[in-house]
């Protein structure tokens, strides 16, 4: 019996294990052209009425990507988020090939492939609307991009059934796709993704279409995956809850442009700029806009709300490093970090959440809008009601503060 046929060979030899694949994206530009006849001035109202209104618009057309520079590494799962409309979904079909590149240049295991037909990219995707051939059986599902390259039949079966195995369908096997449900059919066409052993496994919102149960499920499902097969994985989404879980590191885009990418610990921990404190972290981080930066000899201090805080030693030495003056700034606390006590900033609760573990406050201060996390184990038996007053305070060490001009991290 060959090797290739066996199914217990090929799980100790794994999933895409000989193929090798590093990405990289240089100055990737896309740029969808005007319709022929169609003025700058008609299309850039066009894009407006799309609620793209921050595309750039150009006489060559809207500008979807731009100046997108990325190196993924081998095996690597990398998550590009951010809002719709941002050019995330645009850089994955660049990659698979569905979309031609505009200018720069994409290198897959060192080869450039602008011009690489898709099929020949060792490339497989998965899409939000799974796609599959509604007359076919599951089994035949997967087994049809096999039979395309027209493969021997024991490797289609071994791979066929190792994916089904890998994935939890092998009952499904010889049902038609109408007789599943809608985390079933996409595991199929994870299925039929991974049984090409492709180099690099693009994903499209593939779990959009789902219920938050299943969702929460599939995410699972995902990481599981990815431990057992050897592949290069570009996903993209606009929930930052599977960013935060699935990527080894997050790119988070913005009107077309790379914004910052990390870790999800280094994106949460250090945004680049309010746009990315804001989209990263639920519940969103809280800003105060009128927050005052203050120096006073090496040392800084910053006024919220009308209650100074002292910095730390670490935080003054790196804005000092920057020769950063006295000035307005926008100040950000996450919700998380928000604590409740006798003494800090006065506040009424507009709402009060129980969350089981947690208590999430909607909370007045001073005109501003303030949401705190609590855990429940905190309160000691104290009930939070709407219309209780409450004060609150955090640790200077976990503000963030923000240039008002340029969006900026000052720390």
């Amino acid at each position: 019996m060959r090797t290739a046929a066996n199914p217990r060979a090929r799980r100790r030899r794994g999933y895409g294990q000989s193929n090798m694949a590093e990405v990289q994206l240089k100055n990737i530009k896309k740029v969808y052209p005007h319709a022929p006849g169609e003025s700058k001035k008609k299309k850039k109202k066009a894009v407006e009425e799309e609620k793209k209104i921050s595309l750039q618009v150009t006489d060559e057309g809207v500008v979807a990507v731009q100046e997108f520079n990325l190196d993924i590494k081998d095996k690597e799962f990398i998550v590009l988020v951010g809002p719709s409309g941002c050019g995330k979904s645009t850089t994955l079909r660049m990659v698979a090939g569905l979309e031609e590149i505009t200018s720069g240049e994409l290198y897959i295991d060192g080869k450039l492939m602008n011009d690489v037909a898709p099929k020949d990219r060792d490339i497989a995707m998965v899409f939000q609307s799974y796609a599959l051939y509604p007359h076919m059986t599951v089994r035949e599902n997967m087994e049809f991009p096999l039979k395309l390259r027209k493969m021997p039949k024991d490797e289609i079966d071994a791979r066929v059934n190792h994916a089904a195995e890998t994935l939890g369908i092998t009952q499904y096997l010889d049902r038609k796709p109408k007789a599943l449900s809608g985390g079933q059919r996409q595991r199929v066409a994870i299925g039929r993704a991974i049984v090409r052993e492709p180099k690099v496994l693009l994903m499209d919102e593939p779990l959009s279409n789902l219920d938050a149960k299943l969702r929460n499920q599939m995410r699972a499902e995902i990481i599981k995956l990815r431990q057992q097969i050897n592949t290069t994985f570009l996903y993209v989404t606009h929930d930052q809850v599977e960013a935060m879980t699935l990527g080894d590191r997050i790119v988070i885009m913005r009107d077309g442009y790379i914004q910052q990418i990390g870790t999800p610990q280094e994106v949460f921990n250090h945004p680049k700029n309010l746009f990315v404190a804001g989209f990263i972290g639920t519940p969103q981080m809280n800003f105060f806009p009128n927050a005052k930066l203050e120096r006073e000899g090496d040392n800084y201090t910053v006024e919220i709300l009308g209650q100074k805080f002292a910095l730390t030693e670490e935080q003054s030495k790196a804005l000092a490093a920057k020769g950063t003056l006295a000035k307005d700034v926008v100040a950000g606390v996450r919700p998380v970090h928000i604590t409740l006590g006798d003494t800090g900033i006065e506040s009424k609760v507009d709402v009060s959440e129980m969350m089981g573990s947690e208590l999430h406050l909607h909370m007045n201060a001073g005109g501003q809008d303030v949401v705190a996390v609590v855990p429940t184990t905190e309160l000691e038996g104290r009930s939070i009601t709407n219309g209780s007053q409450v004060k609150f305070t955090f640790q200077p060490r976990l503000v963030h503060l923000f240039d008002k001009t340029s969006e900026e991290n000052l720390l």
